[in-house]
């Protein structure tokens, strides 16, 4: 009779084996139990200024209001320590868009926060992302794939993240939601909503701190510009635009003509504004004069 086969018919000599294979699976179980869970946060910028401006200060517009970033992020990862008690923090993922993808000042000082990392995706001539939503998926999916992460927290609202949702659920992650609160109706797509695993809502007096209205500082007694003068800051605007954020963007707008896309118009208000040191707000004719003065330039370039 094979002696391999006489041992493993002995029960004394099977016991021992099974004790060493029980001893070995606790060892295992022991070691994972050491291994901590670990989380990270997902922010889409673009839905977090727009819904949180919208909360605290009535406007979506960023340039009308100030975020404290380095506060808020600070809020929010003491919030994920908070539901993940048992879990430690990979990094924070900012994404937002930036012309050409080069970072803004803002930008640029969020991106040297500890455990935070910027990722841009462009922006176009309306002001609106492009690419963020594949940032977000690809780091969502290769961080769940690789077991770098067993739990992500996202905020966004975006229909579009299902995908990355879904992609990042499939390697075993959990995916939690998280909404800014809508003074009404809902700022996050349903499908969304369905998809994830949890879902949370921060309110208005999470945000109160981090988000503060910007006031004007014209000097009210300058006198009125002429609308010629206005014009010509228009045409003056156009023209550095078309250099900063490119003729291909601008063209874009052609087809709206003699309207601007609200975000664009903004810009062009804005800027405008601050190069004459005169508000145009309830300016109706002036305002009037100052896109004429972009369109003529605009168009006079294609």
């Amino acid at each position: 009779m094979n002696d391999d086969f006489a041992a493993s018919d002995d029960p004394a000599a099977l016991g021992a084996r099974i004790d060493r294979t029980n001893e070995l699976l606790q060892r295992m179980l022991a070691e994972v139990a050491k291994t901590p869970s670990t989380h990270a946060i997902f922010v889409d910028a673009g839905y977090l200024y727009a819904a949180a401006g919208r909360l605290a200060t009535g406007t979506e517009d960023r340039r009308a209001f100030d975020l404290d970033a380095e506060g808020l992020i600070e809020a929010l990862i003491d919030r994920a320590r908070t539901i993940f008690a048992d879990s430690r923090l990979l990094r924070v993922y900012w994404y937002d868009g930036a012309r050409r993808r080069i970072h803004t000042a803002e930008q640029q000082s969020i991106a040297e926060l500890p455990d935070v990392k910027v990722r841009l995706g462009n922006l176009n001539a309306n002001n609106q992302q492009k690419g963020v939503d594949s940032l977000i998926r690809t780091d969502l999916e290769s961080l769940a794939r690789h077991r770098a992460i067993s739990d992500a927290a996202l905020i966004g609202g975006d229909e579009d993240l299902v995908s990355a949702v879904e992609a990042a659920q499939g390697y075993g992650a959990r995916v939690h939601l998280w909404g800014i609160e809508a003074p009404e109706g809902r700022n996050q797509a349903e499908p969304l909503l369905w998809e994830v695993d949890s879902q949370r809502t921060f309110d208005l007096e999470f945000f109160k701190p981090y988000v503060t209205r910007r006031t004007a500082a014209y000097d009210t007694s300058a006198a009125r510009p002429a609308r010629d003068d206005v014009r010509f800051v228009g045409a003056q605007i156009a023209a550095k635009w078309l250099v900063s954020r490119g003729r291909d963007n601008l063209a874009e707008l052609l087809p709206g003509h003699p309207y601007l896309p609200g975000p664009v118009d903004q810009d062009l208000l804005v800027e405008a504004e601050s190069l004459l040191q005169y508000s145009l707000r309830g300016q109706a004719d002036l305002r009037r004069a100052l896109r004429d003065g972009f369109w003529e330039h605009v168009q006079g370039q294609y």
